[in-house]
């Protein structure tokens, strides 16, 4: 309880998270406001639509988590952090749950208006899946950050890693000539996956369904805490 609360104490402290936080909710509402303005028509996604701010709006969500950890590391206060809290183990969880506590709250003000901005209404039941799994997206988001930043330990290099991870494959998708491959790409990769959670029509044109796309994340995310907590138990500081 101890390692929480210091972790949620350096959270709110810290300058990063002060401008990180709003910057990915305002983003993330601001960029489906106007991707809803200017591209509905028959047959498109409303929910969709209104929730593509996430595109862009899980960049500084992933700068935060990465942050979280290594910026400990860059100024070496991660040594006074594990002298005071020797089970590393411990620190890192507190730190996820710190970081994974504050990014639901701006994802989920984010979500909310992103859906009351472009008016699509919130009491169906697939556009309510898809508001609470892009909360959660966001969330996974941050652990597969906080994760890779325990493992790789320099900000920038973690950031580079993040980013590649979230938005190469698609990228790679579309320079694929073979079907079977790009199908491959989209159900294994961590945002392509993971937003499938927001789709609310035609689901059966989907690579991957909702929820199992957003478990595809999950795994990622479990995956890179796992890695992040091996490595950071087995190196000095």
């Amino acid at each position: 309880m101890s390692a929480l609360r210091a972790e949620w104490t350096k959270l709110r402290t810290t300058p990063g998270p002060a401008w990180l936080l709003p910057a990915a909710a305002f983003v993330t509402a601001a960029l489906g406001a106007a991707v809803s303005a200017v591209a509905p028509g028959p047959g498109t996604d409303p929910a969709r639509l209104a929730l593509s701010g996430v595109y862009l709006g899980q960049a500084p969500v992933a700068v935060l988590a990465v942050l979280a950890v290594s910026g400990e590391f860059s100024t070496a206060l991660i040594r006074t952090t594990l002298t005071a809290i020797p089970n590393r183990a411990a620190v890192l969880s507190a730190k996820a749950s710190a970081v994974a506590v504050a990014v639901f709250a701006a994802a989920g003000v984010a979500v909310l208006a992103s859906l009351l901005i472009a008016r699509v209404p919130l009491t169906e039941g697939p556009v309510l899946r898809a508001g609470v799994g892009t909360v959660a997206y966001l969330v996974l988001v941050a652990l597969l950050s906080l994760g890779v930043a325990a493992a790789v330990r320099d900000s920038g290099g973690a950031i580079g890693v993040v980013l590649g991870l979230l938005y190469l494959p698609p990228l790679l998708t579309q320079m694929v000539p073979d079907p079977h491959l790009q199908r491959l790409l989209e159900r294994g990769s961590p945002m392509s996956a993971g937003l499938a959670v927001q789709a609310t029509t035609n689901l059966d044109r989907l690579p991957i369904g909702p929820w199992a796309g957003l478990g595809v994340l999950a795994a990622w995310s479990a995956a890179s805490l796992l890695v992040g907590g091996i490595l950071l138990r087995a190196r000095d500081v």
